[in-house]
């Protein structure tokens, strides 16, 4: 049996990670979840815990649908203001989604680089600490 590839798009923010998991051309949905629908307490929702508990939920409804390899997408906030680096997150989702039996195919950064545009805020002199 050929193992059914899906990607895995995972977002990770400071403040939440969110995996979204879609068929190859990623215009298909599989699954969807993300660690504020897994925790009470708003602090929690960007936390490992939470993302372990998002990846296993989305993991289960992938696999249902037949999917058993998958490729990740990781994405932090970037552009021209946010983070480049993804959250806490992250990592605790990708080592969930393995650990539910899905093959892990490639693993990409997918974080929107800015190519010059918008001014930067912070004035002339940069921000004065």
């Amino acid at each position: 049996m050929s193992l059914r590839w899906g990607v895995a798009h995972i977002y990770s923010s400071y403040n939440d990670t969110i995996i979204h998991i879609t068929d190859v051309t990623g215009t298909e949905t599989l699954a969807i979840a993300s660690g504020g629908q897994m925790v009470k307490a708003d602090r929690l929702e960007s936390s490992p815990t939470a993302a372990m508990m998002a990846a296993k939920k989305a993991a289960e409804a992938a696999l249902e649908k037949g999917i058993s390899g998958i490729h990740v997408k990781v994405r932090a906030p970037g552009g021209h203001n946010g983070p480049h680096s993804p959250g806490p997150g992250a990592q605790a989702a990708i080592r969930a989604l393995s650990r539910m039996g899905l093959r892990i195919g490639i693993i990409e950064d997918v974080t929107p680089v800015p190519h010059g545009g918008c001014r930067k805020k912070g004035g002339k002199r940069g921000r004065r600490v």
